[in-house]
């Protein structure tokens, strides 16, 4: 990814993002730290080497794009220091960026190498389980978030490969649902519907009995019917990504009158094949045009060696985005975050104060 020129940034007040991957924001320095540390050896021993292996330079698909977490996770899995250092440096990283407030989502299971079935990335069995993962990356985000002046908080996701992994994860969001975990989260292989892996269905429907937030990635790289699946048997309240809703005009007007929130990823979506690699074909276009509730986020910056800066100043560039739409996506950003509504009002207050808006009340 061709490096951002020095100018002035396409906007550079307060921001908020919502679809950002911890395992996927990680530094190349810390992966080279902590190998060394651990004795694991890496193909690479500096991080202009070793980023050359992790960052996709040329658009691919969802497929190449998921292998490159094989380059580095095995380093940072089952590792209690390493886990609650990417959390607290990726908290510094989006304060430099700008970032107030941020959601950022992970899998407890693809961090841990006990009490997981399978132990992932070929590690030994050891003693961190998805609980521990949990509890480590609250402490990384909640120190980080006193250290930087920001708040961050996390989201839990379910894994599609993975069913019997999901009532794990709804159990978690209940445990540290006062701790700093504001949803749950379902990702992965588009293709694998929920008729097929009902636990995943199971999952959602006790999050929504319990009052846990959900959000799903869907029609990224799947079709529309995903996103349907995701809103009307899920029952997801945002939509990770979202693209393809455009080719079913009438689930598009249904969730646009819903004001269904869509997290958008501009620069991600030409490196994992997900939209024509034209950004001024982008259907992040239409959603502005349609006045859609959206945001604008990084999803996995490290593989994309990208910043939310550099969406931003793609959205400026190449979509016709102004000052006033960054303005009004982060409002509804703000608006669709999963914080308790006293801090959500808290958050809009500082953002209206930023933009200088009256803040309005909206009935």
């Amino acid at each position: 990814m061709a490096e951002l020129p020095p100018q002035a940034e396409a906007f550079n007040k307060p921001k908020v993002e919502l679809h950002v991957h911890l395992d996927g924001a990680i530094r190349v320095q810390t992966i080279l730290d902590v190998a060394k540390r651990r004795g694991i050896h890496l193909p690479a021993t500096t991080v202009e080497e070793m980023k050359q292996k992790i960052i996709l330079h040329e658009p691919g698909t969802l497929t190449s794009f998921l292998e490159k977490f094989e380059e580095y996770m095995h380093v940072i899995a089952g590792d209690r220091e390493a886990i609650k250092r990417i959390a607290y440096e990726f908290v510094e990283d989006k304060a430099k960026e700008g970032v107030i407030y941020v959601e950022v989502r992970y899998s407890p299971h693809l961090l841990a190498n006990t009490k997981v079935d399978p132990v992932p990335w070929n590690q030994k069995e050891g003693d961190v389980s998805p609980d521990e993962v949990v509890r480590l990356v609250n402490e990384g985000l909640s120190e980080g978030g006193r250290a930087f002046k920001i708040k961050a908080r996390s989201i839990l996701c379910c894994m599609r490969h993975m069913p019997n992994w999901s009532m794990e994860v709804l159990e978690l969001c209940k445990k540290y649902r006062h701790d700093g975990v504001v949803a749950i989260d379902l990702a992965g292989d588009e293709s694998l519907n929920c008729k097929a892996y009902p636990n995943h269905r199971m999952a959602y429907e006790e999050a929504v009995r319990c009052g846990i937030h959900r959000t799903v990635h869907a029609g990224e790289v799947g079709p529309a019917t995903v996103v349907r699946e995701a809103v009307e048997v899920l029952k997801a309240e945002r939509v990770g990504h979202g693209y393809s809703t455009l080719e079913d005009h009438a689930l598009y007007k249904q969730l646009l009158d819903q004001n269904m929130h869509f997290e958008m990823c501009p620069v991600s979506s030409k490196y994992t094949g997900a939209c024509n690699s034209d950004f001024s074909k982008h259907p992040i276009i239409r959603f502005r045009q349609d006045k859609a509730n959206y945001s604008l986020n990084t999803d996995d910056p490290l593989i994309f060696n990208s910043t939310l800066q550099l969406d931003y100043s793609t959205a400026h560039k190449y979509m016709g985005f102004t000052e006033e739409e960054f303005k009004r996506l982060n409002i509804k950003s703000a608006e669709s975050s999963f914080l308790p509504e006293e801090e959500k009002a808290e958050l809009l207050d500082r953002l209206h104060e930023a933009y200088e808006l009256i803040q309005s009340t909206a009935f």
